[in-house]
C-alpha cells in the first residue's frame, strides 16, 4: 500500500473535494482523508429544517454547478448532502472516509510532511488543510452555573422542536443559527426567549430581486479581503441573519416579539436559575436594522447609477420597540418562573488546529496565509470564511480558491519533480 503521496488533502467536504477535482484535472496524484463520511457535517450538525440562505444558483463547485429546476430556491439539508455526495461521485476522487488525521508535522531530514492517521502513517510533499473553521462548539463558562435539571444544547446538536423537553426554550445568540432556530421553535408553537446580540441582519428581497442577486451583480462576492474596508477583521464578524425557509424571507425579530417571543439583550450572567441581561436590546435591534437599511441604500445607489428600472419600496418602519428605559424586571429572568426547560447555545465555534505541529499560525491560532498559501512551503488552507472573498467559505466562491491553490501546488510539484531528477554529485573529494 502506497503511504507517500505528492499531495494529501485533509477534509473531504466541499472544499477538499473542490481542490481534489482541480488537482485531478492537472493529473497530480493525491489522497483525501475524511474523518467521517462526505457531507457528514451538513447531515449531522444541522437541524431538520435547515436550508441554505443563498440561492441554489450560487452552488458552483468546480465542474459541478447546480443543475436542478429551482435555481432561485434554497436547498434544504438533505438536498445539500445529496449535492455534495453526488459531486464526489461525479469524478471519483482518491478518498479515504472514516479516517481521522491526528497529527501533522514536517520531517526536516526527509523534507516531507508526516501524517499520523487512524489508518496508519502517511507522508506527503504538500498538504491542503480543508477542514473549514467550525471545529469545536463554543459555549461560555457561565453555562456551568445552570441547574443540572436544565437541558443544554449547542446549536450543532439541535434537530427539531419535538426533540426538546416540554416547556419554554431560551436561545442565546442571534447569528444565523440562533435566529433560524428561534424561528423554527416559534413556528412550532413553543414559547421562545431570545438573547439578542449584535449580529447584523439582511433584507431578503429588495426592489424586485433577491438581495444576493443584487450583491452578486454589484461584484460584492468578488471583493478580495485586502480591498475590504474592514480588512482581515471581517473574518471574525458574525454573518447577517436571514433565511431561505419557505422560499426565502427576512427574519424580523421585532415581528416575533409582537407574536409572543420574549426578547432580551445579551446574556450577562447566570446565577443558578436566575439570568441577568445587559441593557442593550434596543441598541442591538437598531444596529441590525441599520445594517439592513445600509444594504438597501447601497442597492439604491447602484440602481440609480446604472439607470436600472426597478420597483420602489416603502420606507422601513419597526413594528415593535422595546422599552426606552427598561425596568429591572426586564433585565432579569428566572428559569423556573418562566417554565424554561432548555437553554440552546447558538454561540458559534472555536477553530482547532492543535493537531498541526507546524509554526504556521498567528498568536490566536489562525493560520497565517495569503489566499490560502501559508507561510510554510507546501502547506495550504482552504474553506475558511473570507479566505480571499466573501464567498470563500461558501459554495459560491470555493471553486476560485481551489483553482488558485491547485495552480500553486502544480507549480511546486514541478519544482519537486525537477529536484528529484537531478543527479547526485558523486565527484570525489580533492584532486
Amino acid at each position: 500500500m502506497n503511504s507517500h503521496y505528492p499531495v494529501v488533502i485533509v477534509g473531504g467536504g466541499q472544499a477538499g473535494l473542490s481542490v481534489s477535482y482541480c488537482l485531478q484535472q492537472k493529473n497530480i496524484e493525491h489522497l483525501i482523508f475524511e474523518k467521517h463520511k462526505v457531507a457528514s457535517a451538513w447531515q449531522s450538525k444541522r437541524w431538520d429544517s435547515f436550508c441554505l440562505v443563498t440561492p441554489n444558483w450560487q452552488c458552483q463547485l468546480p465542474g459541478f454547478p447546480y443543475s436542478g429546476d429551482d435555481p432561485h430556491g434554497f436547498m434544504q439539508r438533505d438536498e445539500i448532502v445529496e449535492y455534495v455526495r453526488n459531486y464526489a461521485k461525479s469524478f471519483g476522487p482518491n478518498l479515504k472516509e472514516g479516517v481521522s488525521v491526528n497529527q501533522l508535522s514536517f520531517n526536516q531530514q526527509h523534507g516531507c510532511y508526516e501524517i499520523a492517521t487512524s489508518a496508519g502513517h502517511y507522508s506527503a510533499n504538500q498538504i491542503v488543510v480543508a477542514t473549514g473553521g467550525y471545529h469545536r462548539p463554543k459555549q461560555p463558562r457561565m453555562a456551568e452555573q445552570l441547574p443540572l435539571e436544565i437541558t443544554q444544547l449547542h446549536s450543532s446538536e439541535y434537530k427539531n422542536p419535538e426533540s426538546l423537553p416540554a416547556g419554554a426554550v431560551i436561545v442565546v445568540g442571534t447569528g444565523q443559527s440562533g435566529c433560524q432556530i428561534a424561528e423554527d421553535l416559534h413556528l412550532a408553537g413553543r414559547q421562545v426567549h431570545l438573547c439578542v446580540g449584535s449580529a447584523p441582519r439582511s433584507p431578503r428581497e429588495y426592489r424586485g430581486k433577491d438581495v444576493v442577486d443584487w450583491l452578486d451583480q454589484m461584484g460584492y462576492y468578488d471583493i478580495p479581503i485586502d480591498e475590504h474596508p474592514q480588512k482581515e477583521s471581517v473574518r471574525t464578524k458574525t454573518n447577517h441573519y436571514v433565511t431561505g425557509r419557505g422560499g426565502g424571507r427576512e427574519i424580523d425579530l421585532r415581528q416575533f416579539a409582537t407574536e409572543g417571543m420574549q426578547l432580551y439583550g445579551k446574556l450577562d450572567a447566570v446565577h443558578g436559575s436566575h439570568l441577568r441581561f445587559r441593557n442593550d436590546l434596543k441598541e442591538n435591534l437598531d444596529y441590525a436594522d441599520s445594517v439592513a437599511e445600509s444594504i438597501k441604500g447601497t442597492i439604491d445607489q447602484y440602481i440609480e447609477k446604472a439607470a436600472i428600472e426597478a420597483p420602489t419600496e416603502n420606507p422601513f418602519h419597526p413594528v415593535w420597540e422595546p422599552p426606552e428605559q427598561p425596568q429591572a424586571a426586564d433585565l432579569e429572568l428566572d428559569l423556573k418562573t418562566a417554565n424554561i426547560s432548555t437553554v440552546l447555545w447558538a454561540t458559534g465555534y472555536h477553530m482547532d488546529f492543535s493537531w498541526i505541529e507546524i509554526p504556521a499560525f498567528d498568536g490566536k491560532g489562525y493560520p497565517g496565509h495569503q489566499r490560502g498559501i501559508s507561510t510554510i512551503e507546501g502547506l495550504y488552507f482552504l474553506g475558511l470564511p473570507w479566505l480571499y472573498t466573501w464567498g470563500s467559505g461558501r459554495f459560491s466562491g470555493v471553486a476560485r480558491d481551489a483553482a488558485y491553490i491547485a495552480d500553486r501546488i502544480a507549480l511546486q510539484h514541478q519544482i519537486n519533480l525537477r529536484q528529484a531528477a537531478e543527479p547526485v554529485n558523486t565527484m570525489a573529494l580533492g584532486s
